[in-house]
């Protein structure tokens, strides 16, 4: 019999990547270690061997340090970009489902710890939602990742993008709501047309990243889709974000003030404005974001029922998460809500309440 494992946090926001996965990462090594392409003596090549290790590995140091520091249980998913930096419908569909049932297999080989997210293609809603219901029906993943948009091509060597507030995917939407699952929505970096020289980011590449351009360009796409009338139409439909809410939750009362003037309020899309799908709809999470004053506000402005803890490993560091977690003076209610409660009934995990 095995050794029953002492309640602690859930972890929601953990990559991987599977040994298929390393030809595409390294097109974004260059984005996460800038420095090696302007000092090729830099450690910068054996820092993303490094970064590559950890995303590879699941039952060892990862195990390890998840033992040492009090992470009972951790939700897996594809690393950014995935299946959306594919611009390949048909490239798309195969990394999705090869890299599903890769996870799926190292899930099964200890699933006391570990659950994960299914990778999808979204060029269109078909595929879409083919593989998430096989991903969630037949190999028992709790959720759907998302990375931002889905790169498509558009001719030649230029890249576009997809949203998903677009009408084409309330198919997918429809049938993420039937499956009861929640899809994550997670960052990833802009396609090289708009790095190039005399663009946004591309004079400004410092801005790249974690710090500024993920929080921004993500929360745009989030705005978009609440405001899209998507869960008007599907209302039990559950949207997760990471690093507490993508900024939103610190101008939701600017946006909800503005949104709700009679002149948007006539032509606005959705019936509601943005804070009664935040507590409805939208969950957030800790993920890269260890800030006690800001997780204690969104608990404020959305309800401790829709904070979750998360570290986004390997990208911070799981003993640093739960350092800053143990110093986190919320009432117990709340941090047992947060620590671990939300995430077992939000994305029905075999563990005990």
């Amino acid at each position: 019999m095995a050794p029953k494992i002492p309640k602690g946090t859930i972890a929601i926001e953990e990559a991987v990547i599977d040994p298929a996965g390393l030809s595409w990462i390294a097109e974004s090594a260059p984005l996460f270690f800038p420095q090696a392409s302007s000092t090729p003596d830099s450690a910068a090549p054996s820092a993303a061997k490094a970064l590559n290790e950890l995303l590879l590995d699941i039952h060892n140091e990862r195990l390890t340090q998840m033992d040492a520091h009090g992470v009972e249980y951790m939700l897996l998913s594809l690393t950014s970009p995935g299946a959306q930096g594919e611009p390949d419908p048909s490239k798309a569909r195969t990394l999705a489902a090869e890299a599903n049932d890769w996870l799926a297999a190292q899930v099964a080989k200890n699933p006391a710890r570990f659950g994960a997210f299914a990778a999808v293609s979204m060029h269109n809603a078909e595929d879409a939602v083919a593989e998430a219901t096989r991903a969630v029906k037949e190999l028992g993943m709790f959720g759907v990742m998302l990375n931002d948009y889905q790169a498509v091509a558009e001719g030649g060597d230029v890249e576009g993008k997809k949203y998903y507030d677009s009408p084409e995917f309330r198919p997918f939407w429809k049938a993420i709501e039937e499956l009861g699952v929640p899809v994550y929505l997670h960052p990833r970096y802009p396609p090289a047309r708009e790095l190039a020289p005399g663009t946004k980011y591309g004079d400004r590449k410092h801005l790249l990243g974690a710090a500024v351009q993920f929080h921004l360009d993500l929360s745009m796409h989030l705005y978009a889709l609440i405001s899209s009338g998507v869960f008007d139409e599907f209302p039990g439909l559950q949207v997760v974000v990471g690093h507490l809410g993508e900024g939103i939750p610190f101008n939701l009362w600017r946006a909800d003030h503005w949104y709700n003037k009679p002149s948007k309020k006539a032509t606005r899309p959705s019936k509601h404005d943005y804070s009664y799908y935040f507590t409805r709809n939208i969950s957030i999470t800790t993920s890269g974001n260890f800030n006690t004053p800001a997780l204690k506000f969104c608990i404020d402005q959305i309800g401790a029922e829709r904070c979750l803890y998360s570290i986004d490993y390997p990208y911070d560091k799981i003993g640093e998460a739960q350092y800053w977690w143990l110093t986190v003076d919320l009432p117990e209610d709340q941090k047992r809500l947060v620590g671990r409660e939300n995430a077992i009934r939000l994305f029905k995990l075999p563990l005990e309440l």
